[in-house]
């Protein structure tokens, strides 16, 4: 589904992403983590042409999406979240999930505000994260949890192929973030494929069909996770120093 072949962000002398590749599997579910500054949001970034990349390709389906602009990207089935919650707070709910919805172009300018079709999605997607009740409040009024839902919600107005999720645990607590890893898992058994950014390992190691480990810039090892997480190479990554141990089962 993506495959990201030496990809490249240099900042002056500084290389954030340097010379990385690796791919995520249609329907599959694969984690990109690593210390902080490895790279990680960097990459996805790029990936999502939120950022230009220095160097290196980006394909999505086999077509390179790298020379695209952040909406094109979206038409052509790539969503993401960011870290931080993104919305507008003057809008309601259903109002920031069908800003997301697919531009048709100038005909968008002679229809409704809201389509009949775009409303019925909304509502959809708000009932699949049980947060129908929220569809009319405004998003200053929400917790920061009901934040990331929604955001979860908005990126699924485009019809993606692929969603990118940038720290969906981050600043959630455990019961919000139990609801949201089932979405995660229900999405994924319809044949969505995830591309997820994140720090918790227990839930990286719970969710995942592949870890892909990123230290200083670079792809330092990828795998299964219980592969991946007695790699002496990332265990030296994440604690430090030259003399550790792989864990052993």
């Amino acid at each position: 589904m993506l495959e990201v072949r030496a990809l490249a962000k240099h900042f002056g002398g500084i290389k954030a992403v340097d010379n990385c590749s690796f791919t995520a599997e249609a329907g599959k579910i694969t984690a990109l983590i690593g210390p902080n500054g490895a790279g990680k949001t960097t990459a996805f970034n790029c990936i999502s042409r939120t950022m230009a990349p220095t160097a290196g390709e980006i394909l999505l389906d086999g077509e390179r999406i790298d020379h695209l602009k952040p909406h094109q990207v979206t038409r052509r089935g790539l969503s993401r979240t960011f870290q931080i919650t993104r919305n507008l707070e003057d809008l309601t709910v259903l109002e920031n999930l069908v800003v997301q919805s697919k531009v048709h172009g100038w005909r968008a300018l002679f229809e409704p505000a809201i389509t009949k079709e775009e409303l019925k999605k909304a509502e959809e997607i708000l009932a699949f994260l049980n947060i129908t009740r929220l569809a009319y409040e405004e998003t200053r009024n929400l917790s920061y949890g009901q934040k990331k839902l929604m955001d979860f919600g908005a990126l699924l107005m485009s019809d993606p192929k692929i969603i990118l999720l940038d720290e969906p645990a981050g600043g959630v607590n455990p019961s919000l973030l139990a609801e949201i890893v089932e979405h995660i898992r229900a999405l994924n058994g319809q044949g969505l494929t995830v591309l997820i950014v994140e720090h918790n390992m227990e839930l990286v190691m719970s969710l995942s069909d592949k870890v892909v480990v990123m230290a200083h810039g670079e792809i330092i090892a990828e795998g299964p996770p219980a592969m991946v997480q007695t790699d002496p190479k990332v265990l030296e990554a994440y604690l430090g120093g030259t003399n550790v141990e792989p864990a052993h089962a």
